[in-house]
């Protein structure tokens, strides 16, 4: 979906959307979206060619659990506020010092807002930076790849440092002739 910028006038515009998970595919390699997402989202010139966007997602998001890899649902419920610039042509524009008001800038081009786009960068900052589907998750065993949390294996992990290998030789007895 696009919102067409030129359309905005003086007073601020509101939108209501519910968009169905489909409207997100291909998905991420991050997420899966799970559940309608809801949009309410205000939008108004901020002067020049600028526009302020404010708004608040709810969705549900299927992640991978980062220690035994199965599937969970994370629910979204997101507030936001945006700066909208037009796009620049990089080969154009000259070097400058991040300043900031450009941590909250994005950018639209040809008059129009994608808001499908707008949308997964919020679910992208939403992701935690290590997805478990509980802080107890035991993870997979790393010999047999067993779920830790559904099965004991019985492995005994046996690791050693091959660099101090020659050292375990003083440890041991010596042999006598």
């Amino acid at each position: 979906m696009f919102l067409d910028l030129s359309q905005l006038h003086g007073a601020a515009k509101h939108y209501e959307r519910r968009f169905e998970p489909s409207a997100f595919d291909p998905p991420d390699e991050d997420y899966r979206v799970a559940g309608p997402v809801g949009l309410v989202v205000d939008v108004e010139k901020a002067g020049g060619n600028a526009f302020r966007v404010t708004g608040h997602v709810t969705t549900k998001l299927m992640l991978e659990c980062g220690r035994c890899l199965e599937e969970f649902e994370l629910p979204i419920d997101s507030r936001f506020e945006l700066r909208y610039v037009p796009a620049v042509d990089a080969a154009t524009e000259p070097e400058r010092e991040i300043a900031e008001d450009d941590l909250a800038t994005a950018f639209y081009r040809e008059g129009t807002l994608d808001v499908i786009e707008m949308l997964r960068e919020q679910f992208q900052l939403a992701l935690p930076m290590k997805p478990l589907h509980d802080e107890s998750c035991r993870g997979l065993c790393p010999i047999c790849g067993a779920n830790l949390n559904r099965t004991e294996c019985g492995c005994t992990p046996k690791w050693e440092d091959p660099r101090l290998a020659p050292l375990k030789g003083l440890l041991s007895p010596e042999k006598e002739s």
